[in-house]
């Protein structure tokens, strides 16, 4: 999954990524299942970045032209009703927090926020809608007016006397979400089916789950599980061993500083000439200063949101902009920082790897005033407010972060070489889970080799395959051969 660019069509269609997309599912659909247990685990541990992952998920579906054409779930019948383009949309943004002012009212998510509203508080007229939402400015104002009568249009929203409401086909759309994910789940990692679990029935006939309907299962569920989460305070906990992320050196730091938060003599020049990514940055100063950087130790935590917001491009104090197109993702989600954990006994320099750690915000203990900055950004000609989480300093109390620092400092281990300062239940979990990965990409290339090498398919499976990676093939063949 890649932030770089939306699945493409031979990405859809390419069977080699099947399995990883699988794993992926999996992983959020057994903490979705654990999160539902009547006496489920309070502390869930994932091995990847949340925010990325959500990220990444909502680029991959964001082809809405392609959703139609190149998957199965369009049109697949769930609770007497099936599954159109409305419904795919309103789930990929169903992340409903009003103690955390979720969905964002501003920018591109204001859409899915008037959706929400309309679903919580029924068929509201504009300036109800817009009291609701705590939008007083006219322009602000015009964008939901537009944004009303496009739902309309597209059949998501009927209007009555000046009052605009979800139609009854879309009250229940969030239900039959669930039960889809339920459904297909289940069959495939909970069931012993009696069919192929990558295939549906659809239209009086078989279809098969393309890269495209994963990806858009993998984000529903993760959105259940965030729900899930809110809804019986589970902590939820996102951990990456290697990651190439910038977003501290190259936004973060810029942005408190300009906007004197932070109070800092560095440039972004002398920023450009420090080690490249956050992690190598981090631990570099953590072995230079091993005397003052006690581990374990943990970085302030900041909004993920920071992933996308840059210092205003125009220099004003206060505004912020966005990195892509203007756009900044939803603040308040989930709350990044970087963890060391162990260090040797020998050599207090040598320690172990700094980790990115992503975790879900909670409102009692995270949305507070005082770990709360707000900015304004100027987006499609209206002035908004956005309101991240950063905790600016250890003086500001953060005991969601004590919390975590206590319980992964309690689950490490430097007995096994390999798990020096990190998690040993997410290590023995990886390990399984490549191992379950392994084995099913051995079944779909073992497949795959057999359509290849079958007679009777010989004319077909010719075309299969782009001229340049046939060219390939034969060079690669014809060098091993000398």
């Amino acid at each position: 999954m890649s932030l770089a660019t939306p699945l493409t069509d031979e990405a859809i269609a390419n069977n080699s990524t099947i399995p990883m997309w699988i794993m992926t599912f999996s992983e959020y659909y057994l903490a979705y299942k654990l999160a539902t247990e009547i006496d489920g685990p309070r502390i869930i541990f994932l091995d990847r970045s949340l925010a990325t992952s959500l990220a990444s998920l909502i680029y991959d579906t964001s082809r809405r032209k392609l959703w139609k054409s190149n998957g199965s779930l369009y049109g697949l019948d769930v609770g007497g009703v099936p599954i159109d383009i409305n419904d795919l949309a309103y789930g990929r943004h169903h992340v409903d927090n009003p103690q955390l002012d979720l969905p964002a009212p501003r920018g591109d998510y204001l859409r899915y926020r008037c959706w929400l509203a309309l679903e919580r508080h029924g068929p509201q007229s504009l300036d109800s809608l817009s009291t609701l939402l705590g939008i007083t400015q006219s322009d602000r104002r015009r964008r939901i007016e537009r944004i009303l009568r496009k739902s309309k249009l597209e059949g998501f929203l009927e209007e009555l006397l000046g009052t605009y409401g979800l139609k009854d086909r879309y009250l229940g759309t969030w239900t039959r979400i669930k039960t889809l994910i339920n459904t297909i789940g289940g069959r495939m990692f909970e069931e012993k089916p009696k069919q192929n679990p990558m295939r549906v029935w659809k239209n009086n006939d078989w279809h098969w789950l393309t890269t495209q309907d994963l990806a858009f299962l993998t984000l529903f569920t993760l959105n259940l599980l965030v729900e899930e989460c809110w809804r019986k305070q589970i902590l939820l906990i996102g951990l990456t061993k290697d990651t190439a992320a910038r977003d501290l050196k190259n936004h973060v730091l810029p942005v408190l500083s300009s906007n004197k938060i932070w109070s800092s003599d560095i440039t972004q020049d002398d920023l450009s000439r420090i080690p490249n990514t956050d992690r190598m940055m981090l631990q570099t100063l953590s072995v230079f200063n091993y005397e003052s950087m006690k581990v374990p130790w943990s970085l302030t935590e900041y909004d993920s949101a920071f992933l996308m917001i840059v210092p205003d491009f125009k220099k004003q104090l206060g505004f912020v902009s966005g990195a892509i197109r203007n756009k900044i993702t939803p603040e308040r989600l989930f709350l990044k920082s970087y963890i060391q954990l162990s260090q040797t006994d020998i050599d207090p320099q040598l320690r172990s790897n700094v980790l990115l750690l992503d975790r879900l915000s909670y409102p009692e203990f995270d949305y507070r005033l005082d770990s709360t900055l707000e900015f304004k950004h100027v987006y499609g000609n209206a002035e908004e407010t956005v309101r991240p989480i950063v905790f600016r300093d250890k003086t500001v109390t953060n005991p969601i972060q004590e919390l975590v620092m206590q319980t992964l400092c309690a689950m490490t281990s430097n007995s096994i070489p390999e798990l020096f300062g990190h998690n040993k239940p997410l290590f023995i979990a990886d390990k399984v889970a490549k191992w379950h990965n392994e084995e099913m990409r051995r079944i779909i290339d073992t497949t795959g080799k057999w359509l290849m090498n079958n007679p009777s398919l010989r004319h077909f499976v010719f075309y299969m395959s782009t001229f340049r990676e046939r060219r390939s093939e034969i060079e690669g063949s014809r060098r091993d051969s000398f």
